[in-house]
C-alpha cells in the first residue's frame, strides 16, 4: 500500500537515502538528509520523515527527542505503516516488548503483506512467548514466501513449540521431499533431518523416529548423534541385541562418558551387581587408562565386592596422587556401610605405609615394590576429608596437620585445612589457611577465588575485592568489573555476607545486581532467533528456548532471591531510621564512665564514617570514569541498549513498600522453583506480614504437598490459625471464603486446638530433633507468651551431643537477637557456655577476648618468625662477605681437599 502522503521524487529519493543511512548506522548523514527535506515548507510536518528522524536521533543515544519526532510524526500520519513500525522500533529498543506488538498490529492495519513487520512482529512474539501469535505470523509469512526455507522452517517450528508434533512433521517432510537437489555433507540438511527426528521422538512415534535415521543416515553429518539416538530408540523398543554393538563402539570412541556405561547395560539385561561388576571389569582391561570402569562398579557393589573394588581404585587414586580422589568418592559416604569399609581400608593404608612403606602387610610379606613416598601424604589427606566430612574435626585435623608436618608445600593440604575450619564453624582461620595456600601460587585464579569465597565467608567483603583485583581489568575497580562479567558467585557470597553485617543496601544492590544479570541473559537471546533460523541450529535453538523459560529456577538466582527476601521483610519488620532522625541520648543521666564509652565509641564511629566516606568518592570516581568509557563503548556497539538506574544502596535500603519489592523477587520462584519447600515458606512470611489469608493458606498447602513433616512447616500454620481467629473477630468473611478457611482448618488441624497441635508436636519430637522442637517451641511463645521461659526451656535443654553446629547456631543466633523469644540475653550467654564445650572451634561461641589474645599472638609469631629469618639472612650475607674478604676458600673445596 503506497504512503498515505507521498514525497515527490526528489525528496523521495532523500527519503530512500535516509532509510538506507539508518540501516547502515550512518545517523548524522541521516540526520542531515532528514532536514533537507524537512526545511522544505511543503514537507516540514511531514510524518515519515519526523519518525525517521526520531529512530536516528535514538541511535545516537538522544532517546527523549527521539520519542518527541516519533510521536510528532505518528500524530502527523496515523495512516502510515512506516510510523507504527518506526514506533515499534523504538519501543522494541527499550524492551517494552509488548507495546512494540501493538504498534506492529497496527502497522499490518495498513501494509499486511510487509515482510520486514512481519519478520520484526515474529522475533517479538516468540521473545514473548505468544506461541499462538508467532504460529499465525508465521503462516502469514509463509504464505507470502513459500520458496524461502526460512518461511518452511519457521512454520514448523511454530507447531513444534505448541506441541503440534504431527502437523510439524508434516511441514518438514513435505519440505525435505520438495528438495531436490541435495550436496554432499550439507551441515543444514543434515540438522533439519536431526530436527525432524527430535519432533518424532518427543511425539513418542519410537518406531517412525528409527526408520527415518536408517534411512537418512548417509545424509546425516552429525554421526555421533546419529549412533547415539540409534542405540537410545534400540532399547526403548526393546531390541537390545541391536543396541549392544553401537554403544561398544561408543564406548570405544570415549570410555569416560558415564551414560554410554549405563546404556550398554540396559542393552545387555545386566541387572546382578555381580554380573554388572565382571562386566566393568572386562572394560578395566580394555581400557586400562580409563577411569570410567573403574568407579562405576563403587556404586552397585556391596559387600565383600565393594571392599575389593574399593582396595584396587583407592590404592590407585593413592599411589597416583589424585587430588580429587576424596570428591570422586564423597557420595558414597551416603550409604553407612560403605562408609566405614572406606574408613578402614584408608586407616590400614595410613598405618601400613607409616610402618613398612606398603598398603597392607601382605604386601610387605610379598616383597612387594615400596610404595612412593607422597602415598602417604595422599592418604593422611584422604583421611582427613574423610573425618571432615564425618564432621569429627579434632580427628580430621590431627591427619590434616601430619600431611603438612610430612610436605608442607603441597597447596591442597592448607586448602583443606582451611575447609575443616570452615566445616567447623572458624570462617577467619579458614581464611588464614586459603590466604597463605594462595601465596604459594598467586597465578592459580581457583585457589585465588576460593580465597576470596573464604573472605567473604568470614565478611571481609573489601579484603576479597582486593584478592579478586589481581585478575580483574586494571583502571576500573574489581567489584565493576565482576559486575561487568556477570560473576555471580561472587556476587551471591558479598550479598550473604552484607546481610550478616547488617549492612542491608549492600546486600540488596548485589541481589539486584544478580537479578538484572538473569534479565540480561533473556534479552540476549533476542539475537539467538534470527541466527539460528539461518544457520539452521535447530535442536540447540530448541534447547536455548526451553532454557531460558526455566532461567530463574538456577541455583544463583534462588540464593540471591531468597536473600533479597529476607532481607525486605526484616525491613518490614524493623524499618530503618530515616537519615533526618538524630537518635537523642540523654546524656545528662549516664555515669562519668559509660559516658566515656559512648564518646569513644562516638569518636571511632566518626573516624569509620569519614574513612568509608573518602572510599566512597573514590570507588564513585573510578565508577564514573568507568560508566563514561562503558556508555562510549555502549554507543559504538549498541546505541539502542536502555540505560538503566544506578542502584544505590542507601534507596533501596530505605523503600517505601518492601514486601511489594519482595513479591517481585518471589514470583519468579513460585513459577519455577516450586519444588523446593523453601520458596513456600518464604511465600508465607511475606504473606503472613500483608494478612492474605487466602495466599498465606496456599503457601502452606504447597509446603504440604513437598514434605508434611518439614519443622517450619508447624510454626506457619499455628500463626496462620492464630491470624485466622484475629481477622475473624474484626470482621466476618465472605461466605465462599469462610467456606474455604473452614475446611482448609479442618485439613490442617482436625478438632484440635492450636495449644493441642502445638503440644503433641512437643511430645512427638521432644528427644528426636532440635529444629522441630525450635519451631515448636516459636508456637508455644506465640499461643501464650507467658511461657517464655517454658519456650526456652524446651530448646535450651535438648541433648547437646545430637546437635550439630549449623543447629546450634541457629538457636543460639534466635536467642541473642531476642527476634523470636524477645529478650534474653542471660539464656543465651547461658546457651553460649554450653555451645562451647561442645563446638570448640565454632567462632560465634567463643568469646571475643579470646579471639583478640589469639590474634595479637599469631601477629607476634609472625614478627618474631620475620625477624629470626631476617636475623638468618645477616649471618649469611656477613659469612660470605668474610670468606671473600679473607681470601679463604669455599667450604665445598675444602671438603673436598
Amino acid at each position: 500500500m503506497p504512503s498515505s502522503d507521498p514525497l515527490p521524487p526528489k525528496e523521495g529519493a532523500l527519503f530512500r537515502k535516509l532509510l538506507k543511512c539508518y540501516e547502515m548506522k550512518q545517523y548524522k548523514n541521516g540526520l542531515k538528509l532528514a532536514k533537507q527535506i524537512l526545511s522544505n515548507p511543503k514537507y516540514a510536518e511531514h510524518g515519515e520523515t519526523l519518525a525517521m528522524k526520531g529512530l536516528t536521533l535514538n541511535g545516537l543515544g538522544r532517546r527523549e527527542e527521539a520519542y518527541k519526532y516519533v510521536r510528532l510524526g505518528l500524530r502527523r500520519d496515523l495512516r502510515s505503516h512506516v510510523c507504527w513500525h518506526v514506533y515499534g522500533l523504538l519501543q522494541r529498543s527499550d524492551k517494552k516488548y509488548d507495546e512494540a506488538i501493538k504498534c506492529y498490529r497496527n502497522a499490518l492495519k495498513w501494509e499486511k503483506d510487509n515482510l520486514q513487520i512481519l519478520k520484526d512482529l515474529s522475533l517479538l512474539q516468540i521473545q514473548m512467548r505468544d506461541r499462538e501469535g508467532y504460529k499465525e505470523t508465521r503462516h502469514h509469512l509463509f504464505t507470502l514466501r513459500p520458496s524461502q526455507h526460512a518461511s518452511w522452517i519457521g512454520f514448523a517450528m511454530s507447531y513444534h513449540l505448541l506441541g503440534d508434533y504431527e502437523m510439524a512433521n508434516n511441514i518438514l517432510e513435505t519440505f525435505s521431499q520438495s528438495q531436490t537437489t541435495i550436496e554432499a555433507h550439507d551441515y543444514r540438511h543434515s540438522e533439519l533431518l536431526l530436527y525432524q527426528n527430535q519432533i518424532l521422538i518427543e511425539s513418542s512415534h519410537l518406531q517412525q523416529a528409527l526408520d527415518h535415521l536408517l534411512k537418512y543416515e548417509a545424509q546425516i553429518v552429525d554421526k555421533l548423534a546419529v549412533r547415539e539416538t540409534m542405540g537410545d530408540l534400540y532399547i526403548k523398543l526393546g531390541q537390545q541385541e541391536k543396541a549392544v554393538p553401537i554403544f561398544e563402539s561408543l564406548i570405544r570412541r570415549n570410555p569416560e562418558n558415564v551414560l554410554y556405561y549405563q546404556q550398554y547395560m540396559a542393552a545387555r539385561r545386566v541387572t546382578t551387581s555381580g554380573a554388572i561388576v565382571s562386566v566393568y571389569r572386562e572394560f578395566q582391561e580394555q581400557y586400562p587408562r580409563a577411569l570410567c570402569p573403574r568407579r562405576l562398579p563403587l556404586d552397585i557393589a556391596v559387600g565383600d565386592e565393594f571392599r575389593e573394588v574399593a582396595d584396587e581404585y583407592l590404592r590407585r587414586g593413592l599411589r597416583k596422587g589424585i587430588p580429587p580422589l576424596f570428591v570422586n568418592v564423597r557420595t558414597l559416604h551416603q550409604v553407612p556401610e560403605k562408609t566405614a569399609i572406606i574408613e578402614a581400608l584408608t586407616l590400614q593404608y595410613f598405618e601400613n605405609l607409616t610402618r613398612s612403606g606398603h598398603f597392607s602387610r601382605e604386601d610387605a610379606d610379598a616383597e612387594v615394590p615400596l610404595e612412593p613416598a607422597s602415598a602417604l601424604v595422599w592418604t593422611a589427606l584422604f583421611l582427613a576429608q574423610h573425618y571432615d566430612y564425618m564432621r569429627d574435626t579434632d580427628r580430621a585435623l590431627e591427619y590434616i596437620n601430619a600431611a603438612i608436618d610430612h610436605t608442607p608445600t603441597l597447596i591442597e593440604l592448607l586448602i583443606t585445612k582451611g575447609r575443616i575450619f570452615k566445616h567447623a564453624g572458624d570462617p577467619v582461620e579458614a581464611y588464614v589457611w586459603l590466604e597463605e595456600a594462595q601465596s604459594m601460587d598467586t597465578a592459580d585464579r581457583y585457589i585465588n577465588s576460593k580465597c576470596a569465597k573464604y573472605m567473604l565467608r568470614a565478611n571481609m567483603v573489601l579484603e576479597a575485592e582486593e584478592i579478586c583485583a589481581k585478575f580483574t581489568r586494571e583502571g576500573v575497580s574489581a567489584m565493576d568489573n565482576l559486575n561487568e562479567m556477570q560473576c555471580m558467585w561472587f556476587q551471591t557470597e558479598c550479598a550473604l555476607a552484607y546481610e550478616r553485617m547488617g549492612r542491608w543496601g549492600e546486600a540488596l544492590k548485589k541481589c539486584h545486581e544478580v537479578d538484572r544479570h538473569f534479565a540480561e541473559i533473556i534479552e540476549d537471546q533476542f539475537d539467538f532467533h534470527t541466527y539460528c533460523m539461518r544457520k539452521m541450529t535447530l535442536r540447540a535453538y530448541v534447547g536455548l528456548l526451553r532454557l531460558e523459560d526455566v532461567l530463574r529456577r538456577h541455583p544463583f538466582y534462588f540464593k540471591a532471591a531468597k536473600c533479597a527476601i529476607e532481607v525486605y521483610i526484616r525491613l518490614y519488620d524493623k524499618p530503618l531510621a530515616s537519615e533526618t532522625t538524630i537518635e537523642e541520648i540523654d546524656i545528662e543521666n549516664l555515669p562519668p564512665s559509660e559516658l566515656k564509652k559512648l564518646r569513644s565509641k562516638q569518636r571511632k564511629a566518626k573516624k569509620k564514617a569519614e574513612l568509608e566516606s573518602a572510599q566512597a568518592a573514590q570507588a564513585q570516581v573510578k565508577r564514573e570514569q568507568h560508566q563514561k568509557s562503558k556508555q562510549q563503548a555502549n554507543q559504538e556497539t549498541d546505541p539502542d541498549a536502555p540505560q538503566l538506574d544506578e542502584l544505590i544502596p542507601e534507596k533501596l535500603e530505605r523503600t517505601d513498600e518492601p514486601l511489594e519489592k519482595a513479591i517481585d523477587f518471589l514470583k519468579p520462584l513460585q513459577e519455577l522453583a516450586k519444588e523446593r519447600i523453601e520458596t513456600h515458606l518464604l511465600a508465607f512470611e511475606v504473606y503472613y506480614r500483608k494478612n492474605k489469608l487466602l495466599l498465606m493458606l496456599q503457601s502452606i498447602r504447597r509446603a504440604r504437598a513437598l514434605d508434611a513433616s518439614h519443622p517450619v512447616l508447624h510454626s506457619c500454620i499455628i500463626r496462620f490459625m492464630k491470624a485466622l481467629e484475629s481477622a475473624k473477630q474484626e470482621q466476618p468473611f465472605n461466605v465462599h471464603v469462610q467456606q474455604v478457611l473452614d475446611k482448609a482448618t479442618k485439613e490442617l488441624i482436625g478438632k484440635k486446638t492450636p495449644q493441642q497441635l502445638n503440644d503433641e508436636f512437643i511430645a512427638k519430637y521432644h528427644t528426636t530433633s532440635i529444629l522441630h522442637l525450635y519451631e515448636a517451641a516459636r508456637g508455644l511463645y506465640e499461643l501464650d507468651a507467658s511461657k517464655k521461659q517454658a519456650a526456652i526451656k524446651l530448646i535450651t535443654d535438648f541433648n547437646l551431643s545430637k546437635l550439630r553446629l549449623e543447629e546450634a547456631t541457629k538457636i543460639y543466633t534466635a536467642l541473642r537477637d531476642g527476634d523470636v523469644f524477645g529478650d534474653c540475653e542471660k539464656e543465651a550467654e547461658q546457651y553460649k557456655l554450653k555451645c562451647q564445650e561442645r563446638f570448640q572451634y565454632a567462632r560465634i561461641f567463643r568469646n571475643i577476648e579470646e579471639l583478640e589474645a589469639q590474634l595479637q599472638e599469631k601477629e607476634a609469631a609472625k614478627l618474631r618468625a620475620e625477624e629470626e629469618q631476617q636475623q638468618l639472612n645477616h649471618l649469611d650475607s656477613n659469612e660470605t662477605s668474610a670468606s671473600v674478604v679473607g681470601g679463604g676458600e669455599p667450604a665445598s673445596v675444602a671438603a673436598a681437599s
